[in-house]
């Protein structure tokens, strides 16, 4: 039974969603071409629509109104009435029931029908109408109230010249960890369980990078091959939390994992995707902004606005530059940042988000004046990454002061480095700081977010175990996932028993960790690489939420996983207790420490100087990095990194002065002690060795 005589009082149009005061609810829906819209009351199950409202007041471009003695728990959904006429951008269609952009808890999962889309799909023409109700099978929003206590909870708050950060997936960081209860496998509770927190702890990482947990839709075309959307990249409500994560149902068991971790001094950051939605092209399904206002939502063909457009690769993009689809990002962010103290964002083609409509990426776009000048946003951590598909799309280095960014080119080159294919003088510039693309604005090296792998390509272990893409699982013939990995197999595709190909990977392996680790910059740490995590060379696993993604943490518990880790554990304490490796501005051999000695120099294999020949060689593939400084006690600290990048051991010969010098990394011996050595050292093939000296100079 449904009722369209309304109730509701006039409420008002501040805060947008549904927001209950005590006595009632009060109802903001933003849409700037409907005629009306209705709030759709269901039972308690989302299954039987029992009473429908019209929203009596429209203030601003805002619908709005007050429904007394409404109580958290209420579940609802919008329709909106209008024009549909898709050939200028419109298309309302008040049969399909609509998700509030706002909710905070969203109730059951879409089912897939072809009342979904606002068309007679069948037809594949977007111009018909379809008059079918959409609402028993689409999920709906449930009116919350939060009372979770964070009295106690101190942000760590990590400075970014300390911070080492951890990417990974909620399911896939616990689903297969036995310490957990099963019940809780894979959930955002198990994120605060003790074994998850001390391992964190003992590799020494800072922040927790969390693939996206924003409410999500399981894509058709995956559904319907047996697969799932496993990483998340397809949004459908902004401010809700993810229920497949949750073990109890709640929202608070992911507040407490938060609390739980900060206790343990390690921030949270959320991978977010803003620049576009799970409603696909113009092609695609009406379940929220299409139906409650294509054209402000979304960018549209400037000669057509029929047609998306789709700078994202997904079918749609987000229009960030209009006014209150950019108050809905903020508040979606401050949302996360307040109510759940979230420490901050990656943001998922942050390129987008910076491009004014038709104008192109403009590092003062209104999505970055927003952010800086936010009170509470300004003060998370703030992370782009900086390229689309679209026109002008690579904008590595060009994002405002405030940010970092992902950068694509300190992975390349280092894998091209220890691949043996890499050019010094470019290796070079991407281990100290990236200062040719970071040192303007006084930006400093932190906006540099140094990896060698990310959960968008392959594993470690899979860079130096595959050289070609194995994505045959993904039901796409191989074709999908990028074909230019610079990743090598060292004589065999995939695993082996061969002892010195395990041995020369190994060395590979750690000489990449070692580069990450000791690099200026922050470095990012593809979680389950510190143990030798595989997808059996499978390098776009979006699709994969299976064993083939998760983390088998028994890997953990054998001699090669333990080594591992604990080699990483090393590199971040080198990282923490020696500031030259973490150094919070950018050094240009400009400054002279003592007599002759700059704060950052390079020399050859012989301890001399490299010549502008000598840089330009692309056969030469020693590469010594120095970094000085004087401590506060008046001795001068010196960080020396030793690389071979070549196929046969070398011996290095320590640049002057001479100075105490210990060795405290070696890549080629993972267990090798601190020691002393003296003016020469030999290192091994595909290694680096660290050495740290002192002296009164």
């Amino acid at each position: 039974m449904t009722d369209t005589d309304t109730p509701l009082k006039g409420g008002k149009p501040y805060p947008l969603g549904a927001t209950f005061d005590g006595k009632g609810v009060n109802f903001a829906v933003f849409s700037a071409h409907a005629d009306a819209i209705d709030v759709c009351v269901f039972d308690e199950t989302g299954a039987r629509e029992i009473a429908r409202h019209r929203l009596p007041e429209c203030t601003d471009e805002v619908f709005h109104g007050y429904l007394p003695d409404a109580r958290p728990g209420l579940v609802y959904g919008l329709r909106a009435h209008g024009r549909y006429a898709p050939e200028e951008g419109h298309r309302f269609n008040p049969n399909k029931l609509l998700l509030d952009p706002y909710a905070r808890r969203i109730l059951g999962e879409i089912k897939w029908d072809d009342t979904l889309y606002g068309y007679d799909v069948q037809s594949g023409d977007d111009l018909s109408f379809d008059e079918r109700d959409s609402a028993p099978a689409m999920p709906k929003a449930v009116v919350t109230e939060e009372t979770f206590d964070w009295s106690d909870d101190v942000r760590p708050a990590t400075p970014w010249n300390r911070t080492i950060i951890y990417e990974a997936h909620v399911k896939g960081l616990t689903k297969l960890l036995k310490d957990v209860p099963e019940a809780e496998r894979g959930s955002y509770k198990a994120l605060a369980h003790p074994k998850v927190i001390a391992h964190l702890q003992r590799i020494g990482v800072t922040a927790l990078e969390l693939l996206p947990i924003h409410a999500f839709v399981q894509d058709r075309r995956l559904v319907e091959m047996g697969l799932a959307n496993y990483w998340g990249y397809n949004t459908l409500g902004f401010f809700a939390p993810e229920a497949r994560y949750m073990a109890t149902g709640e929202a608070d068991e992911l507040r407490a994992a938060i609390k739980a971790l900060h206790a343990a001094g390690i921030e949270v950051i959320l991978d977010v995707v803003y620049n576009h939605t799970a409603e696909g092209s113009e092609l695609g399904t009406t379940l929220s902004f299409r139906g409650l206002d294509n054209k402000s939502y979304y960018r549209a063909m400037p000669d057509d606005p029929r047609y998306c457009v789709n700078d994202t690769g997904t079918g749609n993009t987000v229009d960030a530059s209009h006014p209150r689809v950019l108050q809905m990002i903020a508040d979606s962010l401050r949302y996360w940042a307040e109510s759940f103290h979230v420490d901050g964002f990656r943001f998922d083609l942050g390129c987008t988000l910076g491009r004014n409509g038709h104008n192109g990426f403009d590092p003062r776009a209104g999505f970055f004046d927003v952010l800086r000048q936010d009170p509470v946003l300004s003060q998370v951590k703030l992370i782009s990454e900086p390229w689309d598909i679209g026109p002008g799309g690579y904008q590595l280095g060009n994002h405002p002061p405030g940010f970092a960014e992902w950068n694509d080119k300190f992975r390349n080159t280092t894998r091209l480095f220890w691949k043996g294919a890499g050019e010094r003088a470019e290796f070079a510039s991407r281990i100290s700081g990236s200062a040719d693309l970071f040192d303007e604005r006084a930006r400093r090296p932190w906006a540099s977010i140094n990896f060698v792998t990310a959960h968008d390509g392959q594993t470690l272990a899979d860079v130096a175990s595959y050289e070609e893409k194995h994505n045959e699982a993904n039901g796409e013939d191989n074709k999908d996932g990028s074909d230019d990995n610079n990743s090598c197999n060292w004589g065999v595709e995939g695993p082996t028993d061969d002892p010195a190909i395990i041995a020369l990977r190994g060395r590979v392996i750690r000489s990449m960790l070692t580069t990450l680790l000791t690099s200026l910059g922050t470095p990012m740490l593809l979680g389950g690489d510190e143990f030798g995590r595989t997808q059996n060379g499978n390098n776009n696993a979006y699709c994969q939420d299976s064993e083939l993604s998760w983390f088998h943490w028994d890997h953990l518990e054998s001699p090669q996983g333990h080594e591992l880790s604990d080699f990483v554990r090393r590199l971040t304490a080198v990282r923490r207790h020696y500031p030259l490796v973490r150094s919070s501005s950018f050094l240009h051999g400009r400054n002279e420490i003592a007599e002759g000695v700059l704060d950052i120099d390079w020399f050859d294999e012989n301890g001399q100087h490299l010549s502008d020949e000598d840089w330009q060689n692309p056969e030469a593939k020693a590469l010594v990095m120095r970094r000085v400084r004087r401590r506060p006690d008046g001795m001068v600290e010196a960080v020396t990194m030793l690389m071979n990048g070549g196929p046969e051991p070398i011996e290095f010969t320590f640049p002057q002065p001479e100075l105490e010098r210990y060795l405290v990394i070696d890549s080629a011996d993972p267990r090798c002690p601190e020691r002393e050595v003296g003016p020469s050292i030999t290192v091994q093939d595909r290694a680096v060795v660290v050495v740290v000296g002192t002296g009164g100079l």
